[in-house]
């Protein structure tokens, strides 16, 4: 039998964690299958990628200079988690469009089988048409935020967002930025002209009523390629992922090998979202107050070695530390997520839904506490809470259009405190919740396997390029 020629496939991922690290393990899957991978990144990414993917030999970087100059960023600031202000995540963003020149002068000439572009490069549309190449879209979404923002209507009375054709009813109270919907809306419209949309997700979580609602409504191919994280086996592989960590395995493993099971609440917002010091305060009362032990991951900016013990007590009530030293642990800077979210100890974790984050805890059976802060979080926060039923909610309502700065409305200690109470303290409905997200993540583990849906997906999506692909290329000859 005549094997088949491999893809030819080129990945470009956008600046920032949540987008670079699925789509680069999803670039992982496609080379696993013998297929030839690119990623285009540059070179601070490259090195943070070259650590953190697992290696294999189909799987190349190419890297492109990255405008650090003509932005006005120090060198090695190349992403959006690298950002420490609101003025730097600009120019990081403005950076990002600097980048279409150079990537478009190698995929000119080299070009691929297939280009796979985070829908934040629109551009990306025009490249593939030109050299009449398939166009796949990743945006780090769940499908069931994608139906949601398509299909959001604004009830201005109340100051809230309605989906009357949703297969599930639900209701945000909240509204998000006029500018993230018209900004999202704007890509979507160009990502929906793509050969398909890639998610990272499984088709059970997201569900079928979703997956047939968004052909229905939008006449566009999604394939469910996750959990992406997944392809992920190792200690070391789970720990690399993303930027290094502050804290080493053993240290992290050791500390929670000492807890009793479903003991600790872990307690982390993403790499985007840096609550005010004001926040910070009630986040710590709250879970002073709760009782559970915890690892609380903080934005590394906080608590630097030369932060002075006046500075510390602005976010931190005074003796917190102390008085926590066996039952807590609190971590500045990255933490090894996926190690922490899949240990035993582990009882629930409080989260800004970050689709990454929020697909993790799904992966590992742990039910979350909610608290979206930007971006398209608040949709994520109702598939995990209303329509799976793995959550409770905080209570979050302010919708920021960005993760830094001053908030309007506080989380306050008592909400956070009934929050985690509400999972932690055991009791029917908490049972139930984690019952579910249990079978989820069995669902989720299954999905990858040899025969699962996302397995059977990334078949079916192989064989549609190499279909294309040779289609092309008769044509041509």
């Amino acid at each position: 039998m005549e094997r088949v020629k491999a893809l030819e496939l080129h990945f470009i991922h956008f600046l920032a964690p949540g987008h670079m690290i699925p789509l680069c393990d999803i670039a992982t899957l496609f080379a696993s299958r013998g297929h030839h991978v690119t990623i285009i990144t540059t070179p601070s990414n490259a090195q943070i990628l070259r650590k953190s993917i697992p290696f294999h030999p189909h799987l190349t970087f190419h890297t492109v200079p990255f405008p650090s100059q003509e932005v006005g960023l120090p060198d090695g600031v190349e992403s959006l988690s690298s950002a420490t202000d609101g003025d730097n995540l600009v120019k990081v963003f403005h950076a990002t469009t600097l980048l279409q020149p150079p990537i478009q002068s190698f995929v000119e000439n080299h070009p691929p089988d297939c280009i796979v572009a985070d829908f934040l490069f629109p551009w990306v549309h025009d490249l593939a048409n030109k050299l009449h190449i398939p166009r796949l879209a990743f945006n780090g979404f769940s499908l069931f935020a994608v139906c949601a923002i398509l299909g959001a209507k604004p009830n201005p009375s109340e100051n809230s967002l309605l989906f009357p054709n949703l297969p599930h009813q639900i209701t945000i109270n909240a509204t998000p930025p006029e500018s993230l919907t018209q900004f999202l809306e704007t890509m979507m419209e160009t990502a929906l002209k793509s050969h398909g949309l890639i998610v990272n997700n499984f088709a059970e979580l997201d569900g079928e009523e979703y997956i047939e609602h968004y052909k229905k409504t939008t006449g566009h191919k999604a394939w469910h390629l996750g959990p992406a994280s997944l392809v992920r086996k190792s200690i070391q592989e789970k720990t690399e992922r993303g930027h290094k960590s502050v804290v080493s395995a053993d240290d992290c493993l050791t500390w929670l090998n000492s807890k009793p099971d479903r003991s600790v609440l872990y307690i982390c917002f993403g790499s985007l979202c840096h609550f005010p010091d004001n926040q910070l305060h009630e986040i710590a009362r709250g879970i002073d107050a709760s009782g559970h032990g915890f690892i609380w991951v903080v934005p590394e900016k906080k608590g630097k070695e030369e932060e002075s013990e006046e500075e510390k007590e602005k976010w931190l009530p005074k003796g917190f530390e102390e008085r926590n030293r066996e039952k807590g642990m609190v971590i500045r800077g990255w933490a090894p997520q996926l190690l922490i979210l899949n240990h035993r100890a582990v009882g629930a974790f409080l989260t800004h839904c970050g689709w990454n984050s929020t697909v993790e805890a799904v992966t590992a059976g742990v039910p979350m506490v909610t608290w979206p802060v930007h971006g398209e979080q608040f949709y994520n926060e109702k598939l995990v809470t209303e329509v799976r039923g793995v959550g409770v909610e905080v209570g979050a309502t302010e919708w920021g259009s960005i993760g830094f700065g001053e908030r309007e409305k506080l989380v306050s200690r008592e909400c956070i405190e009934k929050a985690v109470r509400r999972l932690m303290d055991g009791g029917d409905e908490a049972h139930e919740i984690r019952r579910r997200a249990q079978e989820f993540g069995k669902k989720a583990r299954d999905a990858v396997r040899e025969g699962g849906s996302s397995y059977n997906n990334l078949t079916a999506l192989i064989n549609d390029l190499t279909r294309l692909r040779d289609t092309r290329l008769l044509h041509v000859n």
